[in-house]
């Protein structure tokens, strides 16, 4: 949520954007009971597993755990940040737009910090911009013209020339941003030497890099000569730019994903490798700007498409970061695949000596994170030399044995037959005879959730349970009381404390507003929606897993504090006080055989 929203505005414009209307104009829904179901749009799927509570207000799919109120969906939906969902929900209920009431002068000076921020990285791309335009960047056009960039890529990527070391500071100041402000931007830096503001990009031609939301938030640098200095730099971490959380041209890719959608989304390392693939018509490719693929550029692409095409170098060997990559977006539920270039080659290298068709064959010929993984092994190995050949096999074993089908296996077997002249029997023997993997853990078939488990995961589970009855309205839970249950996990807690506030007031229980107070990712917040769907809470079976998860959580209370009590009278030495222990120990005691 929002800081700085008035909450009774959010509650109406909620209320006038009835979530089946909206999720209905995206995804075809059809009612079965209480709820309405249809295919998620935010993961591919045949049968559908996503589910909008018509009466809750909230959406919540079992495939790929995506939850929220409608706010969170047509943020999701359309690839926009929270106000832009805000302004795009009030204007279909012909709302006016919010003001902002920021509750804290630390929040209105966040705001204004991150708006001064944003303002200088602006005017800095401009100045940046009209250096490259002025007739005095003849190197930075030279790099540009060598590099064989199209004027129009110049143009649609804002490409600019930092021509000194001095200029753009005092450009800032003359233009009567704040001192502090600009060093906040991490577009000036401070001169080691005298301590004056410096260009921290100075002397380099100018990428600048732009957010979904199109906010300049940083800039990369790429010097023009040979240097000691790395030939990029980006600017340093801010308030605004997180490299980790950030994929270079996400700005354009969502405008191709809103003018004609996306299949696939093109991941390669660099600035350079960007332009020349969008210059050869791969429109729908993004940089990590140098860095292995993190979880949140991972949620980043998502946004945007199911399917990832990796396109690092061609050095097999030194790709770690690449298969780590893969990893990360596979956990994702992103269909991810390596795309394979000659050796020592980048795609910028591909597209100049092969062309885009050329380039066109390398995605062609993606592959899978398995086989990728064995191509990257075969070339560490000169499989000429007998050691090298046995280390191969047995790196490329422990690879196999990571599929998840035997035909897989086998048809990986036959393919380390082929390059190493071992038998595929003898292979098939080793790989059989290796030690087995750990077993899964057995997942209880689902009964009594009150009655299952080890401690800790019995009572997580009685817990949700109780929570879910309430907050879902089930007939039997409507007057429970929650003061009486502990809830030591701060997700539950939280949720308890809102109800209890509710009920206090004699005000409806609302589970939409729950995404007010969490994320939406939240994990065990979806355990709970979890239980809103199907008949878990319903009828005489949700009554008497009710009743006994009430139970347990009373008993578990009891017996936690015997065992305090117990603790303290054997140590206590005064006898008055041992005998009030050992009273209340006898209470306890009778209370806990109760609910045995």
């Amino acid at each position: 949520m929002a800081k700085g929203l008035d909450p009774e505005y959010l509650q109406q414009l909620k209320s006038k954007n009835d979530l089946v209307e909206v999720v209905g104009a995206y995804v075809p829904l059809e009612r079965k009971g209480g709820n309405w179901w249809g295919r998620c749009p935010f993961h591919h799927e045949k049968t559908p597993s996503f589910t909008v509570h018509a009466e809750g207000q909230f959406y919540h799919c079992f495939g790929c755990g995506a939850s929220g109120d409608v706010i969170t969906f047509i943020r999701e939906i359309e690839s926009v940040d929270f106000m832009d969902a805000v302004k795009i929900l009030a204007e279909r209920a012909k709302m006016p737009l919010p003001e902002m009431n920021f509750d804290t002068e630390k929040t209105a000076e966040q705001k204004r910090r991150r708006d001064a921020v944003l303002q200088i990285l602006r005017a800095a791309a401009h100045f940046y911009l009209d250096n490259i335009n002025s007739g005095r960047a003849d190197a930075h056009v030279q790099y540009i013209v060598d590099r064989k960039i199209a004027a129009s890529i110049v143009r649609k990527f804002g490409l600019g020339a930092s021509l000194d070391f001095r200029s753009l500071p005092q450009f800032l100041l003359d233009k009567g941003f704040r001192r502090d402000d600009i060093l906040e931007s991490g577009a000036v830096a401070l001169s080691e030497k005298n301590g004056r503001l410096i260009d921290a990009q100075g002397g380099r031609l100018i990428f600048p890099v732009i957010n979904a939301f199109g906010d300049v938030i940083a800039f990369g640098g790429r010097v023009l000569g040979k240097t000691d200095f790395a030939k990029y730099k980006n600017t340093r971490e801010t308030i605004v730019f997180n490299k980790s959380k950030t994929l270079y041209n996400i700005n354009l890719v969502k405008k191709l994903k809103k003018a004609a959608g996306l299949k696939d989304i093109i991941v390669v390392e660099g600035y350079m490798d960007t332009l020349a693939l969008y210059q050869a018509g791969f429109q729908n490719v993004v940089a990590s700007m140098g860095t292995a693929l993190t979880k949140d550029q991972a949620r980043l692409a998502k946004r945007y498409a199911d399917s990832v095409y990796i396109s690092y170098d061609g050095d097999f060997a030194g790709q770690k970061g690449a298969i780590r990559g893969l990893e990360i977006l596979r956990d994702e539920q992103l269909n991810v695949r390596v795309v394979p270039l000659p050796e020592g080659l980048d795609p910028d290298d591909v597209i100049k000596k092969q062309g885009s068709e050329g380039y066109q064959k390398c995605l062609d010929a993606a592959m899978p994170l398995i086989d990728f993984k064995l191509e990257a092994a075969r070339r560490k190995y000169d499989l000429g030399k007998t050691e090298e050949r046995r280390a191969y096999i047995a790196e490329a074993l422990k690879i196999i044995r990571e599929a998840d089908s035997e035909s897989l296996k086998e048809d990986l077997l036959k393919q380390l037959r082929d390059r190493t002249g071992v038998t595929y029997e003898s292979l098939r023997r080793d790989l059989d005879s290796a030690p087995a993997p750990a077993p899964a853990p057995v997942e209880l078939p689902k009964a009594d959730p009150a009655l299952q488990g080890d401690g800790a995961d019995r009572l997580t589970r009685a817990r949700r349970f109780v929570l879910a009855a309430v907050l879902f309205g089930a007939r039997y839970a409507k007057n429970f009381d929650l003061s009486g249950v502990e809830f030591a996990h701060p997700v539950h807690n939280t949720i308890a404390e809102y109800i209890k506030e509710r009920q206090k007031r004699g005000e409806a229980v609302r589970a939409s507003a729950l995404f007010d107070l969490f994320d939406e990712n939240t994990p065990e917040l979806n355990e709970i929606l979890d239980l809103s769907v199907g008949d878990a809470l319903q009828g005489e079976n949700g009554a008497r897993y009710f009743d006994a998860c009430v139970r347990s959580l009373e008993c578990a209370r009891l017996t936690e504090e015997l065992d305090r009590l117990s603790a303290l009278c054997d140590a206590e030495t005064d006898l008055a006080k041992k005998k009030e222990m050992t009273r209340r120990i006898l209470q306890l005691t009778i209370q806990l055989k109760q609910y045995n």
